[in-house]
């Protein structure tokens, strides 16, 4: 009997150093170094800051961008000695070349109130990522009551989209694209939920990256090699060389 009473003590008193040792490891670590999560926390935050990294600030002050006012609304506030207006304006700013970015200003004068709203969109700019003309997959972005639908399209359809989507997309550098508005027609609430679609799309080489596979094994491999091709850099046309012009039988005569 005593010797089955005296196995459990010795589990117990085991046990029990196993937290002492673990905390003189972490008291004996430099206070620089942190102790490694388990296997899926840290992988679960390795995703995270991959997918975060894809959200880098756009510096507005390296891209050529343009101007586009797509909303301009006028309020009234009754006072005393009469009403009182102001501006809100709804702008759109861009590149062409994949970024887009949308900013929205009050003011009590016109030019002041799109100001505003050009500066609030080149603080909010965004990459799109795209293949070829058209966006990689479909997708659809939520912003209050509007739900805005894109949807690739083959070369030539054109931006198939109503005024205020077709703003950003144009300004965004996609030329091929099907769209339809599903729920509101508010025009704030319709370009911030394309915006919002525009940066949900994720490239195949980033989900190639997230998943930790190869880009053929996620879309194939024609469909590799000619993501490849199209993200390559273009050789630009060297100009022909001239040199001196051929003497002529007048010349040598002379």
């Amino acid at each position: 009997m005593s010797t089955n009473q005296e196995a459990p003590e010795n589990k117990v008193l085991e046990t029990s150093s196993q937290p002492a040792d673990a905390q003189s490891e972490l008291q004996s670590a430099p206070a620089g170094e942190t102790q490694p999560a388990a296997g899926g926390d840290f992988q679960a935050e390795s995703l995270y800051r991959q997918w975060m990294s894809s959200f880098e600030r756009v510096k507005p002050q390296e891209l050529a961008l343009k101007e586009e006012l797509v909303m301009l609304n006028r309020t009234a506030k009754v006072v005393k000695g009469g009403r009182r207006f102001s501006f809100a304006a709804l702008v759109v700013v861009g590149d062409g070349e994949g970024h887009v970015g949308v900013g929205f200003g009050k003011a009590n004068e016109v030019p002041e109130a799109i100001a505003k709203a050009a500066e609030d969109a080149k603080k909010n700019l965004i990459t799109v990522p795209m293949v070829g003309r058209t966006i990689p997959h479909p997708i659809i972005g939520t912003f209050g009551a509007a739900r805005v639908m894109l949807r690739p399209a083959s070369e030539g359809t054109g931006i198939i989209a109503g005024p205020a989507v077709r703003a950003v997309l144009q300004l965004a550098g996609i030329q091929d694209v099907l769209t339809k508005v599903l729920g509101t027609n508010n025009k704030i609430n319709v370009v911030k939920a394309t915006i919002a679609a525009l940066s949900s799309l994720l490239s195949a080489e980033k989900v190639a990256k997230l998943r930790g596979k190869e880009l053929e094994k996620i879309v194939g491999r024609k469909r590799a090699a000619a993501l490849m091709e199209s993200r390559a850099p273009k050789a630009e046309p060297t100009a022909p060389v001239t040199g001196p012009a051929p003497e002529t039988d007048n010349q040598e005569a002379q």
